[in-house]
């Protein structure tokens, strides 16, 4: 898999994390610019998705399983834009906060479907 798009992937989801945290910290709820913020991760994310695919169907293979990677690249896709409707529910700080939580949680995701795809 591309090294540079895994990269981009988690440094824009640890920035929109520390985004959303801010505004919980400020306590704020999430507002329209984050969830242009939230688009652009999750763009991102699908760009990351395509890629893989491709890269699966050209006949390359994950190190620790096809199966596997393409449960990480599912999702990876699905925690920005969940914790993102989590955050609609929660008009408060917390729904900042969530949408910080999910950020992190997109870039642990995305330090394993490294693992995954280069093992050893």
């Amino acid at each position: 898999m591309l090294d540079a798009l895994t990269i981009a992937v988690s440094v824009a989801a640890l920035a929109l994390a520390a985004w959303c945290g801010f505004a919980a910290y400020r306590d704020q709820p999430t507002k329209d610019w984050h969830f242009i913020g939230m688009a652009v991760v999750t763009f991102l994310v699908l760009v990351q998705l395509i890629v893989g695919i491709v890269q699966l169907v050209r006949g390359e293979k994950a190190e620790e399983g096809t199966t596997i990677f393409v449960a990480y690249l599912l999702g990876a896709l699905c925690a920005v834009p969940i914790a993102g409707f989590m955050s609609l529910a929660e008009r408060t700080r917390w729904g900042s906060a969530t949408v910080a939580a999910g950020a992190v949680v997109l870039a642990v995701l995305e330090v394993r479907l490294f693992d995954i795809w280069t093992v050893g």
